[in-house]
Formats: C-alpha cells, structure tokens, sequence
C-alpha cells in the first residue's frame, strides 16, 4: 500500500518505526548481524501501539474511522465472499458508484452484499464522491434487497459514510424520501439483514442502509446522528470544538453498545485495521458467520417480529420525575 500514513497521536510509533526502517536498511548493506536489536524495536514498536490504542478518545477514534488506509467494502468484499458479480443501476436515473453491490456467496451460501465505497486516491474520491450517496445509489441499495427478498437470499450490508450527499441535485431528485423508503422497506423486508459499520455511520446516509437485524461495529469504527464537526459547528459556531463534541456525543462502538444500538464490536487488528486488511477481514468473517447464524433459521414472521421489537426498544427513557411521585 506504499508509505504508511500516521495521524498525529501516532508519530511515537512513525519514529520508533522509522528507526526499524532505518535498520532493516543497514542490515541488508552491512555484515553486521543487527537482527536481534530489529526484533527488540519491533516488539517496543507492538507494546506502544497497544498502550497508545488502549485509551483512544472519541475524537482519535473518528480519525481512525476515516483513516485513507482502511479497509473498503470492496476490500471486505474481495476477502470475505466468493462468486461476486456487482450490479448498477436503480433503473430510474443512473449508476451511483458511491455505493456498490451485487449477488455473492457467504461461506457457500448465495446472498447479496452491498455497502458504500470511498475512494483511494483522487481520480477514485471524485468517481465514488467520497462514499456520499445520492438518491440513485440508495435506489440501487433498495433493488438489491428486493432482488433478495425475491430470491430468498440474505443481505448483507457494510456502512462507510460520512453521510448522504447534501448536493441541489440530490435534494432534486428525492433525497430524502430515497432514504426514508429505504428505512421504511428494510424494517419488513422478509430475509435475514446483517448490517457492519466498518468506518464512518453518518445520520441517514448510513441509516439507509443499516436497518438489519443484526447491527456489528468494526471496534474503531464511528456512528452518529451527525459528524463532530457538523455538532460543533451547531452548538458552538465552529468546527474547532469537534474534539468536545465527539466526546458528548457517544459515537463510538463501546458505548453505543452499552446503550443497545448494536449488537457486537468486531475486534481490529493491533493498530486499526488500516495497519492489516486480511486479519481485519478474517475477524470480520468470523463475526459475519456468528450473526448469520442467528436468523438464518427464523420463519419469516418471527424474523419480522424480533426486527420490530429491537427497532421499538430504541431510544428508551425513564421519566425521572414521574418516578420521584410514584
């Protein structure tokens, strides 16, 4: 993947690695056997990077998420499922590459897998506009899951965005409507929906496409109603203080799961799972395959029901003082 990216929290780690570098590089030119000391840096290089990542903040985590090297939906794609042909259109309007999908198989079985798709360099971002969907690309998502609720095939979706595309042209043709049909479809489509943030969930963007009956977050994964900027720029007139409203907001995995909005955190890699894409795949999998297990087997109308119950227990409160007169 070429020289690796650092964020700011990590430059202890880019120089204790830099140093590795610079050895490995002496090693191949001198006679000199300096691999054991290349062994003790790399094992000092692992420990720091367990320590810095052991007591990330909300706000670390969110550059984490957007991190340019982290795996994509086509990258889970091309390691988890087999047989995957991918297809475009929504048959209205056009062929939205910012979210892409298709027939695939899941450890043998025939399903549909879908999800937003970032781009790597800048030729890619201006292609897949960033993973920013506009209405085309959720009429695309929703064809997908009705060819599956045709052929009985269970869906799985991969949510990276910073949210839907807010552009004139999107607003035109039906933004918002696009992606309410699609909230208002998934919550009775009739098979199994298993839904991963693997990077960014933002607001109805993601919310699009990750109604499911089982919600999973990669652990350095965001999700939220709005960005952090975007809260900041709100509450305080500046996107300066992202930092505070991360912190306020509960968009990371551990604490959305306390609050029951998802189901399970899938582990990354030491590091994120920019620094290793198969082994962030194979978790991944092993997750994928422990969710599908759990509704494959489901009639119909109990899959229904159990959707419908996990989706009315969200946003539950105590009236405090209702309580205080009781």
């Amino acid at each position: 993947m070429g020289k690796r990216v650092f964020l700011d929290f990590e430059q202890p780690i880019a120089e204790l690695e830099g140093k590795i570098d610079e050895l490995r590089y002496v090693q191949g030119e001198s006679a000199v056997d300096i691999s054991e000391e290349i062994d003790n840096l790399a094992k000092k290089s692992q420990q720091l990077t367990k320590d810095i990542y052991s007591q990330l903040s909300p706000w670390q985590i969110t550059k984490i998420a957007r991190h340019t090297e982290r795996p994509y939906t086509m990258d889970y794609v091309n390691e988890i499922f087999t047989d995957f042909v991918e297809m475009h259109g929504d048959r209205h309007f056009a062929d939205d590459q910012s979210i892409v999908g298709g027939l695939a198989r899941f450890n043998g079985h025939a399903c549909i897998v879908l999800g937003h798709q970032k781009g790597r360099d800048v030729k890619e971002r201006s292609l897949r506009n960033f993973g920013m969907s506009r209405p085309e690309g959720y009429r695309k998502a929703l064809r997908l899951m009705k060819t599956a609720e045709k052929f009985k095939l269970p869906v799985f979706t991969l949510v990276d965005t910073p949210g839907a595309f807010p552009g004139i042209d999107a607003e035109e043709r039906g933004q918002s409507e696009a992606i309410g049909r699609n909230i208002y479809e998934m919550a009775q489509l009739e098979v199994p929906i298993i839904s991963t943030i693997i990077g960014e969930g933002g607001s109805g963007g993601a919310l699009a496409i990750a109604v499911a009956d089982q919600v999973l977050m990669m652990q350095y994964s965001v999700y939220s109603v709005i960005s952090p900027e975007g809260c900041a720029g709100i509450l305080w007139k500046t996107s300066d203080r992202a930092q505070d409203a991360a912190e306020a907001m509960g968009i990371t995995a551990h604490r959305l799961k306390a609050l029951g909005l998802i189901d399970k955190i899938v582990s990354e890699p030491v590091g994120g799972a920019h620094r290793d894409h198969k082994q962030a795949a194979a978790f991944l999998k092993r997750a994928l395959t422990d969710a599908y297990r759990q509704v494959a087997d489901l009639k119909v109308k109990e899959l229904l029901d159990k959707r419908y119950e996990k989706l009315q227990g969200f946003g539950k409160f105590t009236d405090t003082k209702a309580d205080a007169k009781a």
